[in-house]
């Protein structure tokens, strides 16, 4: 056992400590193997609907036909502006076909945060929702677009809900458009090339297949380039995580938006290795929804982020005990900080266990999750999966290890991390190092991060480098006072940041929301963290919301509270 690799000696029986060396096989070959070995089986769950992985394989070989002939060629960047419904893999799989790379975009960015991703990735092709085709239209003038390919969200609607739908949402909710003659319907392209077949692109390990947006919560956005390597090497590793629990054919629940590393790589790529159906939910805030499709299809994978079991826990369906959560074998949680109060609370009620994992999307979920069977430490983000090796190091230079329990930098080296961001060497070579170990040399991500491994190999996170506020000579992690915070009895969700002070430097300043029906003032909350802080960790000032700024996948922009005061 490697003295350097606690974690190996705590993970769950039958967990391989590696998995290397990886097949030499993409996510292709899994959708073409399921196509062959059992194309009746469910691929995808939509509102209802199945697409079966015949059907999954059969319509991206039309839709990859489709872009050859208007001239999408190998390396070429296809973005996609689309919710999480079948148009999304069918796109996606027929743009690797060809050897193109996807670029996911995030639907809600307004025009001129759509406009940089465009325009920097030189995306000359995009298949969009058809109710984001006028938002669309208006940037085109400004980027490269050449090729816009419109889809209507009903498309893989059951019958009687398209029809309903038809009728009383579609202009309603703006997907009822009138293309512009140059451009392209997409169910129109499906049935022009359904016969069509197109000579399978070579694709190695190492070609580049997505761009990812990253950063946009600590600075300028950049596109993250993964390979075909870092889907297959996330997708094992987390099946091979959960394989005590997880079986052929469970269905996946997968809420969270394919924009997002944490949906795009790690759960995609798991259902694809897996052979697991992921039931698709277009817009996780849609509450009703997300309960029906947890009744239509028992899922035995949950996947969400502490935002979204805040707002199940909320939920009177949820409380008055009407959802039947039995089928969830495990639940996931990633891309922000789940509370340890919200953690024992969703437990408590539903009898589902969540695991807490952290990723990133330069590591291209190069991850570390808590045992599924094992022991799960309060505070704890758990222990590198297979293969993955992290340490901690000091935050200035990154250079010098440090020991168990100091808290630094925390850094990641895998298999599959990015290969860099798209155009922008300088900032590449600033997160990417090669450091030389007594085994040779070896590639580390620096996260920016600020975290600890405990002598178990447990990691824990403390915060973002960026977010850390000095206070009074003192320093202090947002995340530490968010978590006394939230063990209030009033308090559903908050954010914590440092402001400018002319004394202090920086102030700390609270923002709150309130649970329906609590009530609490300022003076009783800091009186509250006098009980679990020491004196100068409690808020100088306390803000009452009814929302917080985040991210779609419920990351709360500390900077964006910042900024706004």
């Amino acid at each position: 056992m490697s003295s350097t690799a606690p974690w190996l000696a705590h993970y769950d029986a039958g967990v391989p400590h590696t998995l290397a060396p990886y097949p030499n096989r993409t996510l292709l070959d899994y959708v073409s193997d399921a196509a062959r070995d059992r194309p009746a089986q469910p691929a995808l769950l939509f509102k209802g609907a199945t697409v079966t992985h015949a059907a999954l394989e059969r319509l991206s070989d039309a839709f990859a036909s489709a872009l050859l002939s208007l001239g999408v060629a190998r390396g070429d960047r296809v973005g996609l502006l689309l919710a999480n419904c079948p148009q999304f893999f069918i796109a996606e799989l027929a743009a690797w076909k060809i050897g193109a790379i996807v670029a996911p975009l995030n639907p809600i960015y307004a025009e001129p945060e759509l406009e940089q991703p465009i325009r920097e990735h030189g995306i000359e092709t995009i298949v969009t929702l058809s109710r984001f085709y006028e938002r669309v239209k208006r940037l085109q003038p400004r980027t490269p677009l050449r090729r816009v390919i419109s889809t209507n969200i009903k498309e893989y609607f059951p019958p009687l809900l398209r029809t309903l739908f038809t009728l009383v949402r579609e202009k309603r909710d703006g997907d009822r458009i009138r293309l512009a003659p140059e451009d392209h319907d997409f169910a129109r392209l499906l049935r022009r090339h359904r016969e069509g077949t197109v000579p399978r692109a070579p694709i190695a390990a190492g070609d580049p297949a997505v761009l990812l947006m990253s950063g946009g919560t600590t600075g300028t956005p950049k596109g993250v380039i993964g390979t075909h390597g870092s889907y297959l090497a996330a997708g094992l590793q987390v099946h091979a995580w959960l394989g005590p629990v997880l079986g052929r054919g469970d269905v996946i629940l997968l809420p969270l938006p394919m924009f997002h590393v944490y949906a795009n790589v790690g759960v995609q790529a798991l259902g694809l290795v897996a052979g697991c159906p992921l039931a698709l939910v277009p817009n996780p805030r849609d509450l009703p929804d997300l309960l029906s499709t947890i009744r239509r299809v028992k899922p035995a994978f949950f996947n969400g982020v502490p935002t979204l079991y805040v707002a199940l826990l909320a939920h009177p369906d949820v409380q008055s005990g009407k959802v039947d959560f039995t089928s969830i074998k495990i639940c996931f949680s990633g891309a922000a900080p789940l509370m340890a109060e919200t953690k024992q609370r969703f437990e408590a009620l539903t009898g589902g266990r969540i695991v807490e994992g952290y990723s990133l999307t330069e590591a291209m979920m190069a991850a570390c999750v808590n045992p599924v069977m094992g022991q799960n430490k309060i505070g704890s983000v758990g222990m590198p999966l297979p293969d993955v090796w992290v340490r901690i190091t000091d935050p200035a230079e990154g250079t010098r290890p440090l020991p168990t329990g100091t808290v630094g930098e925390v850094s990641v080296s895998a298999p599959q991390l990015m290969t860099g961001f798209w155009n922008h060497p300088d900032e590449t070579a600033a997160v990417l190092r090669d450091h030389q170990e007594t085994d040779g040399t070896r590639r580390w991500l620096h996260t920016g991060d600020l975290g600890y491994l405990d002598a178990d190999g447990y990691l824990f996170i403390v915060d973002r480098i960026k977010d850390l506020i000095k206070t009074s000579g003192y320093q202090v992690w947002p995340r530490e006072v968010e978590e006394a915070l939230s063990l209030h009895p009033a308090i559903a969700e908050c954010g914590v940041a440092g402001v400018p002070d002319p004394v202090k430097g920086e102030a700390i300043k609270a923002w709150v929301i309130l649970r329906h029906g609590h009530q609490a003032s300022e003076s009783e909350i800091r009186a509250f963290c006098r009980e679990h802080l020491a004196p100068y960790k409690i808020p100088s000032t306390v803000e009452f919301r009814t929302e917080l700024p985040k991210t779609l996948v419920g990351k709360v922009l500390r900077r964006a509270l910042r900024e706004g005061g």
